[in-house]
């Protein structure tokens, strides 16, 4: 079989070319599994092998037949395909709803957001490989400014970056967008700056243009993103790659803003050495 799908249309188009050489039990469930998206989306393993009508572990070995490790990690292509096609939360609560019965209350939420997104940040060092960091801080510290963009979700990340930079005496400006002006702050953007670019799936078109326009200019390009399979990581000189909590197909920004913080304070702290080194009389560079 081909390489393991990557998000849902794959995943469709290859249960769909794959179907007649499956058993009768798993056609059945690919059967099910493409007819009821949403309920696959959020329900448990039992609850789906159910209403299927298939043992559970049917449904694990479906999900094995295509390449992947257990079924949560293919269900996870059926709830970011619900989060791409719903970007409004009220349509979101009530696909979670329809598809488990289930009504949360607010101190169950606060439970299961305030664990998935330890869970989160306990795994952000392991995963962030410590010489991009190094290469990272390096482009932002030869910068004259850091121009930082994030659109929609992605936004509260790169204006936090931004902020924080001001607090550490870095020049850095916000690509908000504002009036439409995109292009025109872009046009901002010197041949000694850096950029920091802020996107995660489905990456915002706006996204994608200027980390575009990034790469034409030369100017060095520093992205966080949610998979080194990301449009933007290939066009980065370095892409640093966070995995969010997801809870009901509501994806958290706990660990992106950790790691935007720790940019910060870090070349905070390179500036602050550099300031120390330098020669009495004389400016840091």
């Amino acid at each position: 079989m081909s390489q393991t799908p990557q998000d849902y249309n794959e995943l469709e188009s290859l249960i769909t070319e794959e179907y007649a050489s499956l058993s009768r039990r798993l056609q059945q469930t690919a059967r099910f599994l493409l007819d009821h998206p949403q309920e696959v989306a959020f329900a448990t393993v039992a609850k789906l092998a159910e209403q299927a009508g298939v043992t559970p572990s049917t449904l694990i070995r479906f999900a094995n037949s295509f390449g992947f490790k257990g079924f949560s990690e293919m269900q996870q292509l059926f709830r970011s395909r619900l989060v791409d096609e719903l970007p409004n939360y009220a349509e979101r609560i009530r696909a979670v709803r329809a598809a488990t019965g289930e009504t949360p209350g607010s101190d169950e939420l606060l439970w299961e957001f305030a664990e998935a997104n330890r869970e989160v940040l306990e795994q952000l060092p392991g995963r962030i490989d410590p010489q991009l960091l190094e290469r990272a801080l390096d482009i932002f510290e030869r910068a004259e400014i850091v121009h930082v963009m994030g659109a929609r979700r992605s936004f509260v990340v790169a204006s936090y970056f931004t902020y924080a930079l001001h607090h550490i005496d870095k020049r850095a400006c916000l690509i908000n967008g504002l009036g439409g002006m995109q292009g025109e702050q872009m046009k901002a953007v010197g041949p000694g700056d850096a950029l920091m670019l802020v996107s995660f799936s489905p990456y915002a078109q706006e996204a994608r243009d200027v980390a575009a326009e990034a790469r034409e200019r030369g100017i060095p390009l520093v992205v966080i993103t949610d998979s080194n399979l990301s449009p933007l990581a290939r066009l980065a000189d370095v892409s640093l790659v966070v995995h969010e909590a997801e809870v009901k197909s509501f994806r958290g920004l706990t660990a992106s803003l950790c790691l935007s913080q720790t940019l910060a304070i870090a070349l905070g702290v390179r500036q602050d050495e550099a300031s120390e080194g330098a020669p009495k009389g004389t400016a840091s560079p």
